[in-house]
Parts: structure tokens; C-alpha cells; sequence
């Protein structure tokens, strides 16, 4: 039976903390499977570690890798360091920027980075579950789904099909920046946008919030720098 399989069965089981003592307990306990060992087992060692491995990526010294090394290891469990809330855009790969191997990191995507229903369920199995220490919500530089927000707030204009959802998602963190004064607005708007889910997860309950308060979990923000592959904290 799979991790998933073992750790939804504990999700179902209660409610609260116990449905959560109950999923972890499912992972870890399970005679099939010898779980991996973590790369980082503190919030700050965890984000030391992303550090280091964006400067590695940005010197153009990435650690050299054999990627089918540990390939049948990674079939009985994962055990990654850190969760990115990332933006879909293909510019933009947290594997190479952070110069991680498979299994290091658990990554939720979307166009724009910001938290979404299915995310924040993702993220909390992220870090309840399989442990992460800490999460990165990760913008980047010439951002198209804030460009898009910037520009439907300010000219009242309605995007087509689903992306309006987008705009709709990102207004609350985006719009107030538009009432500021100050130069290149549209990077402002990728801060503020960064910040403002950073400070949803960091008290969203009942899982994630808890854990930040009890120190078992850090929320960060930052944003990729397209022409340097920096990772500029926020």
C-alpha cells in the first residue's frame, strides 16, 4: 500500500490533532517501509539549506548528481527538508534553483503562487506528514499572473475563462500596493503578493499555524530573479 494510501487512512480516522498523530504514526510506523533520511531536520537548518543550494545554482557550481542513483531507495518513502509554493511559470524550475535532487523538496505550483483550497491541503500534508521544516512561498521577477492582476485592477478589465479566477485570487494581497506611490509597480506587486500568502499560511488552521507557533515550522517568501537565478528573500 502506498505512503498516501497509509497516510489517508489516518487523515480519516479524526478530527484535529489526532487525525494528524494518526497519519504520521501511519508513515512512519509501517514495518513495509524504511523511510529516508531527512536532509535537514530544523526550520533553520532547512532554509540554510535552500540558501546554499541557490548559491551553488547561481556560481554555476551545482553539485554533480547521478539522478537514477537511489531511484529504487525512493519507492519505499520521501522524507523532503522543504515545501515551495511556487508560480507554474517554466522559467522557473525550484530543483535547479535550489540545486536539490529528487525527493528533497515537495512543491505546489500555480500561476501566481498564491494558496489555493487543493494547495493548502498539499501544504499541510507536506509538513504534517512527510515533515517538512519549512515553506517557501516562491515569486519571481516579470511574473505574467501579476502583470495580468496589475493590469485588470487598474483598467477594470475582465480576463477570459478561468484565468479571472487568478486575478481574483491575487486582488486581496496586490491591490493595496496600487494605492502606494513609489517606482516599478509590477515588482512591488510580486512582493506583496509573496507576503500576503506568507502571512495566510502562517496562520492558517488547523495544521499549519499550529505547527509555526510551536516552532516545528518556518513560512518564508522570497522571489527568483529571472536574469541572475537569485533567490532574493522577502
Amino acid at each position: 500500500m502506498c505512503n498516501f494510501c497509509l497516510s489517508r487512512r489516518g487523515l480519516l480516522s479524526g478530527m484535529g490533532g489526532l487525525a494528524v498523530a494518526t497519519t504520521i504514526g501511519a508513515v512512519s510506523t509501517g514495518a513495509a517501509f524504511a523511510q529516508p533520511a531527512r536532509s535537514a531536520d530544523t526550520p533553520d537548518a532547512a532554509l540554510a539549506r535552500l540558501v546554499e543550494g541557490n548559491a551553488r545554482y547561481v556560481s554555476g557550481k551545482m553539485a554533480e548528481r547521478d539522478f537514477s542513483a537511489g531511484r529504487a531507495a525512493r519507492t519505499q518513502g520521501q522524507a523532503p527538508f522543504a515545501a515551495i509554493l511556487g508560480c507554474a511559470d517554466s522559467r522557473v524550475a525550484p530543483e535547479l534553483a535550489f540545486d536539490q535532487a529528487p525527493g528533497e523538496l515537495f512543491i505546489v505550483r500555480v500561476a501566481g503562487n498564491f494558496v489555493t483550497p487543493d494547495g493548502l491541503g498539499s501544504l499541510e500534508y507536506g509538513a504534517a506528514v512527510l515533515g517538512t521544516k519549512v515553506i517557501m512561498v516562491l515569486g519571481h521577477t516579470s511574473c505574467g499572473a501579476v502583470n495580468a492582476t496589475v493590469e485588470a485592477l487598474q483598467k477594470g478589465n475582465t480576463l477570459p475563462g478561468h484565468i479571472a479566477d487568478l486575478v481574483r485570487a491575487m486582488k486581496p494581497g496586490i491591490e493595496p500596493v496600487l494605492k502606494t506611490p513609489g517606482d516599478d509597480l509590477r515588482q512591488r506587486a510580486v512582493v506583496a503578493n509573496v507576503q500576503a500568502n506568507v502571512r495566510r499560511l502562517q496562520t492558517e488552521k488547523p495544521i499549519l499555524g499550529d505547527m509555526v507557533a510551536a516552532g516545528k515550522l518556518k513560512v518564508v517568501g522570497a522571489y527568483y530573479d529571472l536574469p541572475t537565478g537569485k533567490v532574493i528573500m522577502v
